[in-house]
Protein backbone atom coordinates (compact mmCIF):
# COMPACT_ATOMS: atom_id res chain seq x y z
CA UNK A 1 0.00 0.00 0.00
CA UNK A 2 1.01 3.31 -0.86
CA UNK A 3 2.13 5.37 2.05
CA UNK A 4 -0.35 8.07 0.54
CA UNK A 5 -3.09 5.71 0.87
CA UNK A 6 -2.26 4.67 4.52
CA UNK A 7 -2.27 7.95 5.60
CA UNK A 8 -5.53 8.86 3.70
CA UNK A 9 -6.80 5.87 5.66
CA UNK A 10 -5.59 7.07 9.54
CA UNK A 11 -6.91 10.59 8.61
CA UNK A 12 -10.42 9.16 7.70
CA UNK A 13 -10.31 6.97 11.02
CA UNK A 14 -8.74 10.03 13.05
CA UNK A 15 -11.39 12.12 11.60
CA UNK A 16 -14.15 9.96 12.23
CA UNK A 17 -13.27 9.24 15.95
CA UNK A 18 -13.01 12.60 16.79
CA UNK A 19 -16.79 13.10 15.22
CA UNK A 20 -17.96 10.15 17.55
CA UNK A 21 -16.18 11.39 20.57
CA UNK A 22 -17.46 15.03 20.03
CA UNK A 23 -21.31 14.23 19.86
CA UNK A 24 -23.33 16.12 21.89
CA UNK A 25 -23.67 13.84 25.35
CA UNK A 26 -27.56 15.03 24.81
CA UNK A 27 -28.44 11.85 22.70
CA UNK A 28 -31.07 9.45 24.07
CA UNK A 29 -28.99 7.05 26.82
CA UNK A 30 -32.08 5.46 28.55
CA UNK A 31 -33.57 2.32 27.68
CA UNK A 32 -37.04 0.53 28.36
CA UNK A 33 -34.96 -2.57 30.73
CA UNK A 34 -33.49 0.83 32.82
CA UNK A 35 -37.24 2.32 33.34
CA UNK A 36 -38.40 -0.75 34.09
CA UNK A 37 -36.21 -1.41 36.63
CA UNK A 38 -36.26 1.89 38.35
CA UNK A 39 -40.19 1.18 38.24
CA UNK A 40 -40.75 -2.71 39.40
CA UNK A 41 -40.88 -1.73 43.07
CA UNK A 42 -43.98 0.31 42.22
CA UNK A 43 -45.94 -2.61 40.47
CA UNK A 44 -47.16 -3.90 44.04
CA UNK A 45 -48.62 -0.65 45.11
CA UNK A 46 -50.11 0.24 41.76
CA UNK A 47 -51.86 -3.01 41.08
CA UNK A 48 -53.23 -3.24 44.47
CA UNK A 49 -51.19 -5.92 46.57
CA UNK A 50 -49.84 -3.24 48.80
CA UNK A 51 -51.55 -0.29 49.96
CA UNK A 52 -49.13 2.29 50.40
CA UNK A 53 -45.72 3.28 47.93
CA UNK A 54 -42.48 1.36 48.85
CA UNK A 55 -39.74 3.73 49.17
CA UNK A 56 -37.74 1.83 46.41
CA UNK A 57 -40.36 2.86 44.14
CA UNK A 58 -40.19 6.49 45.20
CA UNK A 59 -36.08 5.79 45.03
CA UNK A 60 -37.04 4.75 41.40
CA UNK A 61 -39.05 7.43 40.56
CA UNK A 62 -36.41 10.13 41.68
CA UNK A 63 -33.41 8.13 40.01
CA UNK A 64 -35.75 8.10 36.88
CA UNK A 65 -36.38 12.10 36.96
CA UNK A 66 -32.59 12.56 37.67
CA UNK A 67 -31.76 9.76 34.91
CA UNK A 68 -33.75 11.55 32.20
CA UNK A 69 -32.23 14.57 32.07
CA UNK A 70 -32.62 15.20 27.87
CA UNK A 71 -36.28 15.64 26.06
CA UNK A 72 -35.46 12.48 23.84
CA UNK A 73 -34.77 10.54 27.33
CA UNK A 74 -37.71 12.02 28.68
CA UNK A 75 -39.55 10.82 25.71
CA UNK A 76 -38.29 7.44 25.84
CA UNK A 77 -38.85 7.00 29.60
CA UNK A 78 -42.83 7.85 28.65
CA UNK A 79 -43.05 5.70 26.27
CA UNK A 80 -41.66 2.95 28.11
CA UNK A 81 -44.09 3.39 31.26
CA UNK A 82 -46.88 3.71 28.93
CA UNK A 83 -45.86 0.19 26.80
CA UNK A 84 -45.33 -1.77 30.45
CA UNK A 85 -48.46 -0.08 32.02
CA UNK A 86 -50.80 -1.61 28.93
CA UNK A 87 -48.72 -4.63 29.71
CA UNK A 88 -49.24 -5.18 33.66
CA UNK A 89 -52.72 -6.30 34.73
CA UNK A 90 -54.81 -5.30 37.41
CA UNK A 91 -52.94 -2.11 36.63
CA UNK A 92 -54.90 0.89 38.56
CA UNK A 93 -54.52 3.59 36.55
CA UNK A 94 -55.45 6.30 39.40
CA UNK A 95 -51.74 4.55 41.41
CA UNK A 96 -49.89 5.02 38.34
CA UNK A 97 -50.82 8.36 37.51
CA UNK A 98 -50.30 9.82 41.62
CA UNK A 99 -47.02 7.91 42.09
CA UNK A 100 -44.85 11.48 41.56
CA UNK A 101 -47.09 13.37 43.95
CA UNK A 102 -47.41 10.43 46.04
CA UNK A 103 -43.53 10.40 46.54
CA UNK A 104 -42.69 14.04 45.90
CA UNK A 105 -41.20 14.07 42.76
CA UNK A 106 -42.53 16.54 40.29
CA UNK A 107 -42.34 14.96 36.62
CA UNK A 108 -42.40 17.01 34.24
CA UNK A 109 -45.08 14.69 32.37
CA UNK A 110 -48.55 12.31 33.21
CA UNK A 111 -47.81 8.90 33.64
CA UNK A 112 -51.04 8.20 31.87
CA UNK A 113 -52.04 6.29 29.19
CA UNK A 114 -53.40 9.57 27.28
CA UNK A 115 -50.09 11.29 27.60
CA UNK A 116 -48.52 12.75 24.17
CA UNK A 117 -44.94 11.33 24.59
CA UNK A 118 -44.15 13.58 21.59
CA UNK A 119 -44.86 16.58 23.24
CA UNK A 120 -43.02 15.79 25.83
CA UNK A 121 -40.09 18.84 26.30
Amino acid sequence: MSSSILLMKITCMTMMMCMILGLPQTLAALTCSQVETKLAPCVAYVTGIVDAVPQPCCDGIKSLKNEAATKADRQIACRCIKKAAKALPGLNMDALVGLPSKCGVDLPYNLGPSTDCDKIE
